[in-house]
């Protein structure tokens, strides 16, 4: 169990509203962008060529209702997250958006709705390597409690990667 830790910096949690049938093409797109840039430098060739723009709209479709929540107009989105359980599954904002403060209330957003589904410690897994996302956890009060190889799974077969495990204690 990990001690509890200060809640995120941020003034308020960023508006979420449900991913709608609208934010699939352009959130694919924005998702696509945000791993390359954080995970092809440390990305294997053959993963690489499994994360086609296709496989992250393949992901969103299939996705279950609720599980991603999203920021921005409709059509448009700046950011979103996905939650599977206790897990902060994904966190992308909009490469061209980077800077401009929307990370952190989104955080704050995720978390929050962590907490009210009673989840007293949160996790979520950044790949070894994705430097500036480790800062931001880190920054947001998520603190590293492992590092620890795992099996990717995709739709070319799994792929070997290592990736840092945050924790972060929601709940008292």
């Amino acid at each position: 169990m990990t001690a509890p830790v200060e809640a995120s910096p941020h003034l308020d949690p960023a508006p979420m509203r449900p991913l709608g049938p609208a934010d699939i093409p352009p959130l694919a797109r924005l998702w696509h962008q945000g791993w390359r840039d954080g995970h092809l430098a440390s990305a294997s060739a053959g993963l690489a060529r499994a994360r086609r723009l296709e496989s992250f709209l393949a992901r969103l479709e299939a996705a279950p209702a609720g599980e991603i929540q999203v920021t921005g107009p409709e059509g448009k989105p700046s950011g979103f997250f996905w939650l599977k359980g206790s897990c902060l599954d994904q966190f992308y904002v909009d490469p061209a958006l980077r800077g401009q403060g929307l990370a952190m209330p989104l955080i704050a957003a995720a978390e929050a709705r962590l907490a009210a589904a009673g989840v007293e410690t949160a996790w979520l897994l950044c790949v070894v390597g994705n430097d500036r996302a480790a800062r931001f956890y880190e920054k947001a009060g998520w603190h590293r409690a492992a590092t620890t190889p795992m099996q990717l799974q995709t739709a070319d077969g799994p792929f070997e990667i290592v990736v840092w495990r945050y924790e972060k204690r929601l709940l008292p």
